[in-house]
């Protein structure tokens, strides 16, 4: 499972996401010329996205085909990728396992 925090630019961990997303062969295969955002996550390490990329990320999840990510992760995805964007110094984070 891949979780998602908000953290600001010291590491302080601002929002938990609630629901996670499970690493399986729809996230793996996702074409990375056409998600370059997702399509670079992996299920054992963290990747971090800086405001420009969160915006780049956020045009992607509607892209996405069905079956990837349920529908209560991409609710929560797309509300904290907003509120990074709308804050200063925040970053969004996968955790992978």
């Amino acid at each position: 499972m891949i979780g998602v925090q908000i953290r600001g630019e010291n590491g302080t961990i601002e929002v938990r996401a609630k629901h996670g997303v499970v690493w399986g062969p729809e996230l793996a295969g996702l074409d990375q010329s056409v998600f370059p955002m997702l399509g670079h996550l992996l299920p054992y390490a963290d990747t971090v996205f800086n405001h420009r990329q969160v915006s780049s990320l956020l045009q992607e999840v509607p892209r996405l085909p069905a079956g990837v990510l349920t529908d209560e992760f991409t609710r929560e995805l797309s509300e904290m990728g907003q509120a990074v964007l709308d804050g200063q110094g925040l970053y969004l984070w996968f955790l992978g396992d």
